[in-house]
């Protein structure tokens, strides 16, 4: 039987949610013996025994008890419980087919996905996944080589399929990386093939199918009784002070979050979805591949993200990093041929105000900017009815609450002004880090919000702009507190910078001096100085400034600031 460990309660844990309903996890003896879920007024919801482990009290409830691969709930409710605080994970209460459209909920279409030139239909894509389901039913954990094939989108959706938690490995992962991403996740097997040697585990291989399904079945609801808290992904994210870590995404949260997404965007079956981005990334692969599975909208993947592949997809809705928007608006022609577009979405790093403008003018539309991490999915977005600003990445999603907080923990008045400590409240939140339960309780405020280590302001309008990595990208200098993207912004206004990266680095007087790294043409440190200091107050403006080559980024676009250091 399932166990959950909690902390000795007493006379009870109170469990709350916003939506007003209260539960008591009710320990009739301090030590040893029964444990009931109980709500203020009604009949218990469920029972089992409390038996004293490791000087930890453990409760079973066998009534609530399900499997989460590599972290325990207590299921019907819904209850995730870490160390001193409980955060609730609402159900939706009935079976939930994960991806509709190959269920037939949308119908058929012969062109429903296309990666790379190869297309199939939403009836031959189920048949494949059912096919390759059925070989790895129980193993727990699989892992996919996400190149951007079709054989990637049907591996995926085949272990959804089966109900198993997916790994998604990058291409270029070096060894050590890919060693220690198939050691931590303990994953059974390859589906699919993939191009290295030294991998011990099995492949099971894709066959082709030669014929649709002639009853689609479907992949999320085959399962009779499915626990919508099952993780169906796990992600590995960059490791800046160590390996990378595996976050936990549940099937329920992908669910939540992409239809959260086509509230925001007015997502639809008539969409026709074109991309480029890596599939072994939330903004590739959870949303460039399941949204279209889950929503019915076909999908075009470019390949590579080039401006020509873009520009011969004819789409309705564009996915783009800034730096695949830079470069189409470096192509006016291309840029102009996405005038037919219905959205043009970027994300996974800060736009540029210059990239953005030139996307309004060259292709018609301002374009929608959103905010998200691995471990909370897309937060925040500007509407596709609504205002779209450069620089803010909109308002709250619906099931999502933000807020900010000063250096004191207290929240922020919401002024548009203030730089405070982003966190969040939302259904999308991650299960928690694999094999880290004191990284991931370290990640949660005592009373339920996740620390998403980025700096913000709010507006008193609900409009969000995030200052940056609060690691990287608030910088205390002199006694203020200076954000690193209002200082770039200032250095791309000038129109010879093509990039601009700005850090804090150590220094005995202010504790840290403001240094900027700029790409461009024909410039000087002086002629920067002066320009920069006619757009920022004087502790804002950078006290050094090299003009380099290039700047390091990851396979997403960011720019990896870590790698930045002064000559």
């Amino acid at each position: 039987m399932d166990t959950v460990a909690l902390d000795n309660t007493g006379d009870g844990v109170l469990l709350g949610d916003d939506l007003g309903e209260r539960h008591r996890l009710v320990v009739h003896d301090g030590q040893a013996g029964a444990a009931v879920v109980r709500p203020a007024a009604g009949e218990d919801l469920g029972a089992g025994h409390l038996d004293p482990v490791d000087g930890h009290d453990r409760v079973r409830l066998g009534l609530f008890a399900h499997r989460i691969p590599h972290g325990p709930t207590l299921a019907g409710k819904m209850w995730l419980l870490r160390t001193a605080s409980v955060h609730r994970r609402v159900r939706t209460g009935h079976p939930m087919s994960l991806l509709p459209a190959l269920d037939g909920a949308f119908g058929d279409r012969h062109d429903a996905v296309r990666v790379a030139g190869e297309s199939t239909s939403w009836s031959v894509l189920a048949a494949r996944a059912i096919d390759l389901a059925s070989a790895v039913e129980g193993a727990g954990v699989v892992a996919v080589a996400a190149a951007p094939t079709l054989d990637t989108v049907v591996a995926v959706a085949a272990a959804l399929r089966a109900r198993v938690a997916v790994v998604p490995i990058p291409i270029d992962a070096g060894p050590d990386e890919r060693s220690h991403i198939l050691r931590d996740s303990g994953a059974a097997c390859f589906l699919g093939s993939h191009p290295w040697d030294d991998v011990a585990i099995e492949s099971i291989p894709l066959r082709a199918a030669t014929a649709p399904m002639r009853s689609m079945h479907a992949i999320g609801a085959a399962d009779p009784d499915p626990d919508d808290e099952a993780v169906a992904m796990i992600m590995y994210t960059s490791g800046t002070t160590g390996p990378p870590k595996g976050v936990l995404v549940s099937r329920r949260a992908i669910a939540l979050g992409l239809d959260a997404l086509a509230d925001a965007w007015a997502w639809t079956s008539d969409d026709t979805l074109a991309h480029g981005l890596p599939l072994f990334h939330v903004h590739g692969l959870i949303l460039g591949v399941l949204g279209p599975l889950r929503l019915g909208s076909a999908l075009v993947h470019t390949g590579r993200p080039t401006p020509g592949a873009y520009a011969e997809a004819n789409a309705s809705l564009y996915f783009g990093v800034p730096t695949v928007w830079s470069r189409i608006v470096a192509e006016p022609a291309a840029a102009r041929s996405l005038r037919g577009a219905r959205l043009l979405v970027s994300g996974s790093a800060a736009l540029p105000a210059p990239v953005f403008e030139g996307i309004a003018s060259l292709c018609g539309q301002r374009p929608i900017e959103r905010y998200g991490m691995t471990e909370s999915l897309i937060t925040l977005s500007t509407r596709a009815d609504g205002e779209r600003r450069p620089g803010s990445v909109g308002t709250t999603l619906p099931g999502v609450t933000t807020r900010c907080i000063d250096e004191a923990g207290e929240p922020l008045v919401p002024d548009g002004e203030s730089v405070g400590a982003l966190e969040v409240r939302a259904a999308s939140l991650f299960t928690g880090y694999l094999n880290q339960p004191a990284t991931t309780a370290g990640c949660f405020t005592d009373d339920g919000w996740f620390r998403t280590g980025d700096a913000a302001t709010i507006g008193a309008d609900g409009f969000h702009r995030i200052v940056g990595r609060q690691s990287t990208d608030l910088i205390k200098t002199g006694g203020f507190r200076v954000g690193a993207g209002e200082v770039e912004g200032a250095l791309l206004a000038h129109p010879a910078v093509r990039e601009a990266a700005v850090i804090g680095v150590p220094d005995t007087d202010l504790g840290q001096r403001i240094v900027a790294f700029v790409v461009g043409d024909g410039l000087t440190t002086i002629d920067l100085g002066a320009f920069v200091a006619c757009r920022l107050s004087q502790h804002k403006r950078p006290r050094r400034v090299h003009i380099v080559d290039a700047l390091p980024r990851n396979a997403m676009g960011k720019i990896q600031k870590t790698k930045l250091t002064e000559p």
